[in-house]
């Protein structure tokens, strides 16, 4: 009776173990954006662009950053392609929406390396104290919108299910959009024509996956998708692809704009967990 006790006991005490490292896994698998602004930063970036690979290290720095006030991305655009190289990262849609951020700055010239904080382009993104202070600037605003993500495994190996929950505050613009996007680091392309021939290229925060826009309703929006992770066919759904979002090589980023300005108003970005 003392043994059968003492295993029921054990038993019981081994499920609430498990069910706390399962409860804290959970929360190592989401984030709230802070009560201060975020700053978003969009590299404007190509494999075809000599003057890019400096841009794209720098971005690669920003990526290590643990204060929480910086979120970078890196969207390739496909105007270079046919100069010599075709970026594999390349999106003609980031080439739209460097495109959309130039006109509300007022101009419709577009270049790589160019960068955006929170919407707006920034010359100067290499001085490294006046790229500071626009994001100590920002993060001295309060937020004006509040963005919920999770993220967790799939049923599918090498898919990850995104929740991402966006909802305004009373003194936010009256038109908003919601944003979710799936980046991935450590790529590495060997280039073998155009302006970077013979170099190896390293990238961070490469955008693979955008969803958006999505209007806020009512002050709130929701967006929830399962999405498969990009990489070689004979990766996807492997035991391989899993170590990888265990490793952090994969995340998600989420955003809200000013639908009328192009101000991004608040943005917040999760590491993909593995199971």
């Amino acid at each position: 009776m003392r043994i059968r006790t003492f295993l029921t006991v054990a038993a019981a005490m081994l499920a609430i173990l498990a069910g706390t490292a399962a409860a804290h896994a959970d929360e190592a698998c989401a984030v709230r954006s802070p009560a201060y602004r975020v700053a978003l930063v969009e590299l404007y970036s190509s494999e075809g662009c000599n003057s890019c690979p400096p841009a794209d290290a720098w971005l690669g720095h920003l990526a290590a950053d643990t204060r929480g006030n910086v979120v970078p991305l890196a969207l390739h655009v496909d105007y270079w392609d046919g100069l010599g190289w075709r970026d594999r990262f390349a999106q003609h849609r980031f080439t739209e929406r460097q495109q959309a951020l130039a006109a509300y700055g007022g101009t419709q010239v577009v270049y790589t390396p160019e960068v955006f904080v929170a919407g707006r382009e920034m010359r100067e993104w290499g001085a490294a104290k006046r790229f500071d202070e626009r994001v100590r600037a920002l993060a001295a605003q309060p937020a004006r919108a509040d963005i919920a993500l999770r993220l967790a495994p799939a049923g599918t190996a090498g898919a990850i299910d995104v929740d991402a929950r966006f909802a305004a505050h009373a003194d936010a613009p009256s038109r908003l959009n919601a944003y979710v996007a799936v980046y991935e680091n450590r790529l590495e392309s060997h280039v073998g024509a155009g302006e970077n021939r013979g170099a190896t290229l390293h990238h961070e925060r490469v955008v693979r996956e955008w969803l958006g826009p999505l209007p806020l309703e009512a002050g709130a929006a929701h967006i929830q998708r399962t999405i498969a992770l990009d990489g070689p066919a004979e990766r996807r759904g492997s035991p391989a692809a899993l170590t990888q979002v265990a490793e952090g090589r994969f995340g998600v980023a989420a955003f809200v704009e000013d639908a009328a300005t192009g101000e991004i108003v608040q943005a917040t970005a999760l590491a993909a967990c593995g199971r």
